[in-house]
């Protein structure tokens, strides 16, 4: 992350701070919420969360996106984006609200309807919170950003949510968390960033806004059907008890990479629009992130997707135990996802802002034919199915980052080698630990035993030679942890003058 500066990672280390808080909450508040309403309460819930994310790019339609965008702002710019942003946000309400007894026809849970009502309002909500959550991320202020999240999640799901389940509200429970939630982050993001709201419906610049906006919503209507082909076909052609299942595992699977890519995305892309004309030192930290993720992310996904029936075991209950085998699956692709999620601002901060949603029209194509035919065959042909996407959306987003900031993929080969070399260990190591306590029975010893062992082994590893890192995943460790021992940070070595190394390592101290 050399190529951001110092502020750039400033923001990064908030971003990923306040994103491990909420990550802690949201797990023991999804845990608490599981083990009291059930699958079927949970696949009720998230049919109207597949109507919600698809109906917000409507509302949004990516007016405040172009806040972050531009280089210079002016306050007619803010004007024109709150305005249009209030507007298309009520009238997606009201559109939502008025569908919601089709759309629950459609997956045949009449129970979906009153959600999907409810939810609607979030539309609107969403909408007016957007400028100022945009104009927090331009000031790489994520420390502001970071305890609004924890908080207003906190306030819906902690407060509000868990209580209502408990005292058997249902999937009311969980309509309430989220429109609190939402009502929370309006109201915090408005406090710690006020902004013009004088209705302004057009001005000088207002075409090249749209423009921003029309591209963010062309690649959101793409992202959101790669993203919910899974649960809409479940939806459709299994029953709410499959999908709640699903959508266990896949929220769970996606936890961590939340906590990796709420901290380097938002971070990455406010930062990253600073150095649109600096493509080298966009490059250098790209290049770092992707050495990083293939050397560290991949072995810890690695270790949980083996951990996972035990896990589900522990934090569920029995009565989720069908969820295992598919959140392994999702596991194993999350290494995929991080990927793909921190090469989409690559492609917009190098002025190819139609190329995410273009490229993954034939990915589209191809997940839209495999869920139709395999969905209906169960949970794990699905999970497989989209376990499987997400790994060619990587490749093909992926693939077009590099292209963009003209690097060399082939010096990413040894980084993959040495994160394969560190995911076998893990394996080894969690197996060992599962075999040891195999003849008790304890999920829990299970957990511990696999997981301990699994992370030992590696460690171990690097402790003794730390230069197995790579000088690349080195300098982004020394970078977040300055306070590690100066030795051990540089044990790797400079790197040879003649190394096939497209980049340079480090980039000095420049600041934005």
């Amino acid at each position: 992350m050399s190529g951001l500066g110092p502020s750039g990672v400033a923001a990064v280390k908030w971003s990923a701070l306040s994103t491990a808080a909420r990550f802690g909450l949201q797990l023991v508040a999804q845990v608490v919420l599981a083990r009291t309403l059930g699958p079927e309460v949970f696949g009720i819930f998230a049919i109207g969360l597949v109507v919600l994310t698809f109906a917000n790019f409507f509302s949004g339609f990516g007016f405040s996106w172009s806040l972050l965008q531009r280089e210079t702002l002016r306050d007619e710019d803010i004007r024109f984006a709150w305005t249009w942003q209030l507007i298309a946000g009520a009238i997606t309400m009201l559109a939502v609200y008025l569908m919601a007894p089709v759309l629950a026809g459609y997956f045949r849970e009449p129970r979906a309807q009153f959600v999907i009502e409810w939810l609607s309002l979030a539309c609107l909500l969403s909408a007016a919170a957007a400028p100022a959550t945009f104009l927090l991320q331009r000031d790489l202020n994520f420390r502001a950003a970071g305890l609004i999240q924890v908080g207003s999640y906190a306030a819906g799901y902690v407060a509000v949510g868990v209580p209502l389940a408990i005292f058997g509200w249902g999937a009311t429970a969980l309509v309430a968390a989220w429109l609190v939630q939402t009502a929370v982050m309006l109201v915090a993001s408005y406090a710690l960033k006020p902004h013009a709201v004088r209705p302004l419906f057009w001005y000088a610049d207002a075409a090249s806004a749209i423009g921003t906006g029309r591209a963010v919503f062309l690649t959101n209507i793409v992202n959101w059907m790669l993203n919910n082909l899974d649960r809409v076909l479940i939806g459709r052609l299994l029953n709410a008890h499959a999908l709640g299942l699903y959508n266990m595992a896949y929220n769970l699977a996606t936890m961590p990479n939340a906590l990796l890519l709420g901290a380097l995305q938002p971070a990455f892309l406010a930062a990253g629009a600073r150095l649109q004309n600096e493509l080298e030192r966009l490059g250098r930290a790209y290049f770092q992130m992707l050495a990083t993720i293939l050397v560290l992310v991949l072995p810890a996904f690695v270790l949980l997707a083996l951990v996972s029936t035990d896990l589900v075991r522990v934090l569920y209950g029995p009565k989720w135990s069908d969820a295992a085998w598919v959140l392994s699956l999702l596991f194993l692709s999350m290494p995929a996802y991080v990927i793909w999620g921190i090469s989409t601002p690559v492609l917009w901060n190098t002025g190819r802002k139609y190329h995410e949603s273009m490229l993954q029209l034939p990915v589209l194509v191809i997940g839209g034919l495999a869920f139709y035919l395999f969905a209906g065959q169960g949970l794990q042909a699905a999970a497989g199915v989209a376990a499987l996407l997400l790994v060619l959306r990587a490749l093909v987003i992926g693939t077009a980052a590099i292209v963009a900031l003209k690097l060399n993929w082939t010096a990413l080969l040894p980084h993959a080698g040495r994160g394969l070399a560190l995911s076998s260990l893990c394996a080894a190591g969690v197996m060992a630990g599962q075999q040891g306590v195999a003849r008790f029975d304890l999920p829990l010893l299970s957990l511990a035993a696999g997981s301990l062992m699994g992370m030992s082994l590696p460690a171990a590893l690097v402790l003794a030679r730390p230069q197995l890192l790579g000088e690349q995943t080195t300098a982004m460790v020394k970078r977040f942890f300055p306070g590690l021992n100066e030795r051990k940070a540089c044990a790797a070595g400079p790197t040879p003058k003649t190394a096939a190394v497209p980049i340079p390592e480090t980039l000095g101290e420049q600041r934005l």
